[in-house]
Formats: C-alpha cells, sequence, structure tokens
C-alpha cells in the first residue's frame, strides 16, 4: 500500500551502502535471508491454549519467545524447514497469519571520516531550532539499533535505558552502527567535546535489536519496538530495514504509534523505489538522504512511499571508542539514509519538548509541512527543517 501525502508522516534513514541497497536482503534459506530454524505465528483472537499446542505438535513446532502487545509467537522449527513449516502454519483455520523470521540489516558506506563535519545541522536549522527549544530529557529517543557505546564522553550520560534483544552478550556497540546513529540524534550538546545532537537534551534509550554484525532477525526488531512504545519512547529511529514485508513488523509500527510513538524508519540506499520495510508502513515516516545541495544523495531510495529527506552524505558523528566492525574510532563520518533517520528522530523530539501535549499524529504532520524543498526525487518530498518545525 502506498503512502500518500496527506496522511500523517513518519521518517527513515538507513546506513546502506550504494551497492548493496537493501538493508535486509531478499535471498533463499542458504543466504540466510530469514532466520533457519524459527517462524513467526500469530493465531487468530479466541484461539485455546489447546488449540494452539495440538497445532504446534502436529507441525513439530516449539514456542521459545513471544512478542507481548501483537501476540505473535517465535516458533522453533527444523532447520531448513522454513518454507515447508510456513505453508502448514498457514493451512490451519485458527492461525491469522505465519511467516519467516526475516533478517534486518545495517550495512554502510564508510568514507573520510572528518569530511563535511556536521554539515547537516546547519542546513536543518538546528541552531535556529534551539534558540527556541533546546529539547528535554523527559522525551526519549529510542534508538533500535547494533547498540551505543555504553562509555562515550559524548553519549554515555544520556543513555537513560538498556536492552538487548539479540544474542550478543553484551548491550555495547560492537559493530559501530547505533553509535553513530545515536550522536546525530542526541550526542551531549554543549559541552565543549566532540558533536552536537539534534535532539540536543533528549534522552536516548539504546534498544539492541541487530548484532555484532549488524544485521537482527525481524523478531527482535518487532520485540524492540514494542518494548520501546511500553517504556516511554516518543520517539523511535530504525535506521534498518528488509525488503520483505512482515505481518508481525507492521503490527509492531501500529502497536508502537497507537501508544503515542513517531516511528522514523530508514527508506534504503539502493537508488530504487522499491519498497523497504519497515519504513514502507503507514505508521512509521520514510525518510531519504540528501546531501549538501538538498538534491537526492544518488544512493538514496525514492517513490511515492517515501516521506520526508534529511541529510544524509558525509555525516560526522560519535563512533565506539573501542574496536568494532566498521573500523572508525571516536568520531567519523558514514553516509546513509540510516544518517538521515535520526537526523528527523532529533526533530520529533524537539517538536515533542516545545509543544507539550502534542500528539504523534500532530507532530509528524507539523514535521512534513515544515520541511523545505529538494530535487532529483521522483516525487514531491521535503527535507526536514528543525526551526520550522518548532515554531
Amino acid at each position: 500500500m502506498k503512502k500518500r501525502l496527506i496522511v500523517l508522516v513518519a521518517i527513515a534513514a538507513l546506513l546502506l551502502s550504494a551497492t548493496s541497497g537493501l538493508a535486509m536482503a531478499q535471498a533463499s534459506d542458504n543466504a540466510q535471508a530469514h532466520a533457519p530454524d524459527q517462524i513467526l505465528v500469530k493465531f487468530q483472537p479466541g484461539t485455546s491454549e489447546t488449540t494452539q499446542a495440538d497445532i504446534h505438535r502436529k507441525h513439530g513446532g516449539r514456542v521459545v519467545d513471544s512478542i507481548p502487545g501483537i501476540d505473535v509467537q517465535v516458533v522453533r522449527i527444523p532447520e531448513n524447514k522454513v518454507d515447508e513449516k510456513v505453508r502448514g502454519y498457514r493451512g490451519e483455520a485458527s492461525v491469522e497469519f505465519a511467516e519467516p523470521d526475516f533478517i534486518a540489516e545495517a550495512v554502510f558506506a564508510p568514507n573520510d571520516p572528518y569530511f563535511g563535519k556536521q554539515w547537516g545541522m546547519a542546513k536543518i536549522q538546528a541552531p535556529e531550532a534551539w534558540d527556541i527549544t533546546q529539547g528535554s530529557a523527559e522525551v526519549k529517543i529510542a534508538i533500535l539499533d547494533t547498540g551505543i557505546d555504553q562509555n562515550h564522553e559524548d553519549l554515555a550520560a544520556k543513555i537513560v535505558a538498556n536492552k538487548n534483544f539479540t544474542r550478543s552478550r553484551s548491550v555495547d556497540d560492537k559493530y559501530g552502527h547505533g553509535t553513530h546513529v545515536a550522536g546525530i540524534a542526541a550526542a551531549i550538546t554543549n559541552n565543549g567535546k566532540g558533536v552536537t545532537g539534534v535532539g540536543f537534551n533528549s534522552s536516548l534509550m539504546n534498544v539492541k535489536v541487530l548484532d555484532d554484525n549488524g544485521m537482527g532477525n525481524y523478531s527482535w526488531v518487532a520485540s524492540g519496538i514494542v518494548w520501546a512504545a511500553d517504556n516511554g519512547a516518543q520517539t523511535i529511529n530504525l535506521s534498518l530495514g528488509g525488503s520483505s514485508a512482515s505481518d508481525t513488523l507492521k503490527n509492531a509500527v501500529d502497536y508502537a504509534w497507537g501508544k503515542g510513538s513517531v516511528l522514523v524508519a530508514a527508506a534504503g540506499n539502493s537508488n530504487t523505489d522499491a519498497p523497504l520495510y519497515p519504513a514502507y508502513y503507514e505508521n512509521s515516516i520514510a525518510v531519504a538522504a540528501t546531501d549538501q545541495n538538498d538534491a537526492k544523495a544518488s544512493f538514496s531510495n525514492y517513490g511515492a512511499w517515501v516521506d520526508i529527506a534529511a541529510p544524509g552524505v558525509d555525516i560526522f558523528s560519535t563512533m565506539p571508542n573501542h574496536k568494532n566492525r566498521i573500523g572508525i574510532l571516536n568520531y567519523g563520518s558514514l553516509s546513509g539514509t540510516s544518517m538521515s533517520t535520526p537526523h528527523v528522530a532529533g526533530v520529533a523530539a524537539l517538536v515533542f519538548a516545545a509543544k507539550p501535549g502534542w500528539t504523534n499524529a500532530e507532530v509528524r504532520t507539523q514535521i512534513q509541512a515544515s520541511a523545505d524543498p529538494t530535487t532529483g526525487f521522483t516525487t514531491a518530498i521535503g527535507r526536514v527543517n528543525a526551526y520550522k518545525a518548532v515554531q
């Protein structure tokens, strides 16, 4: 389903390489496009536990986890039987849906780490916005990603919650992506160190849904979205995505929207109008990337389903102060819609602070309505403007 500009908007940005394009590869079982030994199942409302147990027994499934709020079960099955078991569960009248547990991924395109330092802040008029509001520590931005460096000089004091949904042993960021995203959204600002964050005084929730290789099951992402919404995240940043549609992921997005959260998600970096999820869903803001001239970044996805754009080329931000997969320490530049997304998430946090009592629908509408013109896209979308958004 296509999003329409008259509908309330949510914004997404994805840290993806221009060549790989998608955060989640559409591939065969052997390529691990989904978990090889588990699927996601939701039963029709009112289905008894006895009936559920009988169906699981019939298909050789075992419930190993569940996602509260959206009533989706994570079901362990024999390895490499995903297609067969999904078909089997879908054939049961008591099953609302069954699907593979797809994989979402963060993919980066690093370049000169000291080039174009924070040009995006000036472009979106963040300093002018801070003259009106410097945000509030009561407004929480949930970063659903590879984790956040736990003792970074520009981030540690901002982290008010840590939650790990992956199989990694640590909530810390061993990959590098999540720390970079978190710094754009809300690094400690005006402290005489490092970089500034769009959200200024906003707090950060570290919700680890991608593992130390930058990949994560959809069930982890959905669980993170529900948890963030249940724990007071006004803004949920999703600099990740996959090319496969998912009822589980959509239900999680809708659940968080119903809880009052603004969800901002990356549109992807494959220079295509093909959808990326969860950005494509109605209740998330899909964010494309622009360069310093407000033109479409060469790698950015586009199309009628994309809601807004934000700076995404050579974006300077925090990096882990320890060894990480990306390989940049402390501070550096990365490109991608993953970098665009936290610009929008930070603006959403500023609007929540400037407009107490506003709903997520009002915040989303304000952000899109106040955006500046861009060029190079096939449809008219604006580039986020923090100053205009908080007025």
